[in-house]
């Protein structure tokens, strides 16, 4: 069996866009027939350069190869040009790839992926959900509203959430870590003592912050979360000072968690040893991969760490995100985004129950695709995925982070 074609679909989803403004599918098909489908969560570039980036890869590295030889694969993409070191742009797209890989290694044998992992050992999977809009909400007045933030949570703990995720404290900003406002801090521990009150015990509270502070201001800003014990204080400061991360990690009674915009068990690997945070966020559509994931779940078990796949992004890296976890010893919690779209685009394949994920036992990935309905939405724009904001901190008005999708204006 070898790798013959690569199809790219950059999709984007309805207004007001959760999970980025698009997605990047890759669908692979092997000489033998079978399509396997995976996701890059590329941004750092736009979907066109982005697309040259992932022909590439499989170009160079993957066309004509047994889609079994997935370490040799990542090797090779991973040292090309004599690097060997972390690459976003090409580890997002290597890691799309991977993932398609093993769903056509999965649909060959007839099994899903995670018993070719090691086999099930979570029959269920937690899930966690970030705080939207309820459908009567003002979608820009939301972002600093506590009250609305409780009545959001409320409503997901209702559905059987037992986590929930929320990140009031802005501003996402291109200028590295700053000291956060006094009103910033204030609505954080507004937005943590009305959704606490909401939900009393019913639900753990997961605060985030998107790397915005310098290690000073997340630590004075943790500690005045603390009364509410949050499950965990997400990417205090930017990911790439993991050494001022542990010094917020030893200072703030809040577990640290980060990983989102990390890759390879290279990067995880350093947070861990240097203490800098005990829950893991890989993105499997940036992190390398499947395999590679399962490699950083191996090395946070020899610390004691939690792995709690992240997803800001298309179903697809939701269903690879679901296999890993199924496979995982220390497991924690899977995010998740639930909208007609993402489901639509899955043919509702995956589901959150109560709370809860099962993990699919068709084979492969476990969905199946509606490529029409992706083909209908290309995005057409000339914004990344995710974009920062160039404006600094305001400390005389306040400050809103609109969950990554802002109101039209």
């Amino acid at each position: 069996m070898k790798l013959t074609d690569l199809e790219i679909i950059v999709t984007a989803p309805p207004a007001p866009g959760w999970g980025g403004r698009y997605w990047i599918l890759v669908k692979l098909r092997t000489d033998t027939g079978i399509t396997g489908w995976g996701e890059c969560y590329a941004s750092s570039v736009g979907p066109v350069a982005m697309r040259a980036v992932i022909e590439d890869v499989f170009d160079r590295h993957m066309r004509g190869e047994n889609p079994e030889n997935i370490e040799l694969m990542f090797r090779r993409a991973y040292s090309s040009g004599f690097t060997q070191r972390p690459d976003l742009s090409v580890m997002g797209a290597f890691s799309g790839l991977e993932i398609a890989c093993w769903d056509i290694l999965g649909k060959a044998r007839e099994r899903p992926v995670y018993a070719l992992l090691g086999g099930r050992i979570n029959d269920r999977i937690r899930a966690y959900t970030y705080l939207y809009p309820l459908p009567h909400h003002d979608l820009a007045a939301f972002w600093t509203s506590p009250d609305m933030a409780a009545e959001a949570a409320l409503d997901a703990v209702n559905r059987g959430y037992t986590a929930i995720k929320f990140d009031p404290a802005g501003p996402y900003t291109l200028r590295g870590g700053h000291m956060p406002g006094m009103r910033d801090i204030s609505l954080s521990v507004a937005f943590c003592k009305a959704i606490r009150q909401a939900v009393g015990d019913r639900a753990d509270l997961l605060f985030g912050t998107h790397g915005q502070f310098t290690t000073a201001g997340a630590i004075r800003l943790g500690q005045a979360l603390e009364p509410y014990a949050p499950l965990w204080f997400e990417e205090p400061i930017p990911p790439d000072t993991p050494d001022e991360m542990a010094k917020v990690a030893a200072a703030v009674r809040i577990p640290v968690a980060t990983g989102e915009r990390l890759t390879t068990k290279t990067e995880f690997h350093t947070a861990l040893q240097k203490g800098a945070a005990t829950i893991l966020q890989p993105a499997l559509g940036r992190a390398g991969g499947i395999s590679e994931a399962k490699k950083i779940a191996t090395i946070a078990e020899v610390y004691n760490a939690q792995m709690a796949p992240h997803l800001y992004a298309g179903p697809v890296e939701w269903a690879a995100n679901v296999q890993l976890a199924a496979s995982i010893p220390n497991l924690l919690m899977c995010e998740t985004i639930e909208t007609p779209f993402h489901s639509a685009l899955i043919k509702g394949g995956l589901k959150v129950e109560d709370g809860f994920i099962v993990p699919p036992s068709r084979p492969g990935l476990g969905i199946d695709i509606d490529e029409a309905l992706a083909k209908a939405h290309p995005y057409l724009g000339s914004a990344l995925h995710l974009q920062m904001q160039e404006a600094p901190c305001d400390y005389e008005t306040g400050n809103a982070f609109e969950g990554g999708a802002p109101a039209p204006r």
